[in-house]
């Protein structure tokens, strides 16, 4: 059975959507890759399992993608025609089960514009996945690991993703009013043209440059600011 990778890393300005092909000695995929055209180096992040991810190995593994350039909503997208399964907004509850951080699965996960409003997804594994428009308000998501996936102008208002993993995700145009990240790691996350207003960042690891980016963002107010690291008030428009 072929292997899909979705990267939404640019390369060449363009989602990288390519099949590999398993080895017959292994049932794991082959890992060539999408992560070639955007300089990624193979790393710990890909063999770690989920267990690990919330342990003290957080801050080392979040320092491995700090430099990643995330894919924001003004990059050109190539995504692939909406998953006609009529039971694919189903998968969110199983998640990628092949891919950790790599996003790598036997199927691209479609779970754009599915209603997920209030769902259980604590500690699934969303690599990878497409969601678009979709909504995932009040929802569950503790401990979820959402590595390389493209949320552009999803709902997670009230969303729960406290002690989650948001490497590399963009979150542009979203809603996430009132969003619990307590405990979060956020490296590579976008959130150009997002409502971050009352997120709760509490204790969140952030890094360099995704706090540079949170803080641009006007919505980011009072104490969620102080939380991200912002020095001064968001600009004037």
């Amino acid at each position: 059975m072929g292997c899909v990778s979705f990267s939404v890393a640019p390369c060449g300005q363009q989602l990288a959507l390519s099949s590999l092909h398993s080895r017959r000695t292994t049932s794991r995929c082959s890992r060539q890759s999408v992560v070639r055209c955007v300089g990624i180096q193979e790393n710990a992040w890909q063999h770690t399992p989920i267990a690990a991810l919330r342990g003290g190995l957080l801050a080392s593994l979040a320092a491995a993608a700090l430099t990643l350039s995330p894919l924001t909503a003004n990059a050109a997208v190539r995504l692939p025609p909406l998953d006609n399964d009529p039971n694919r907004c189903d998968r969110a509850f199983v998640g990628n089960t092949i891919g950790q951080a790599n996003a790598v699965s036997d199927k691209v996960l479609d779970l754009r514009k599915c209603n997920l409003h209030g769902k259980d997804l604590q500690a699934v594994v969303l690599s990878g996945a497409l969601l678009v428009d979709a909504d995932l308000s009040n929802t569950n998501m503790r401990e979820v690991v959402m590595s390389k996936a493209y949320a552009i102008g999803a709902n997670f208002s009230g969303a729960d993703m406290s002690n989650s993993v948001l490497d590399r995700v963009a979150f542009d145009k979203t809603n996430f009013k009132g969003v619990k990240l307590v405990n979060a790691i956020l490296t590579g996350t976008t959130f150009e043209g997002a409502d971050l207003s009352e997120a709760d960042f509490t204790e969140a690891l952030i890094g360099n440059e995704d706090a540079k980016r949170l803080c641009l963002n006007p919505t980011l107010s009072g104490e969620s600011r102080v939380q991200v690291g912002c020095r001064v008030g968001p600009k004037a428009k």
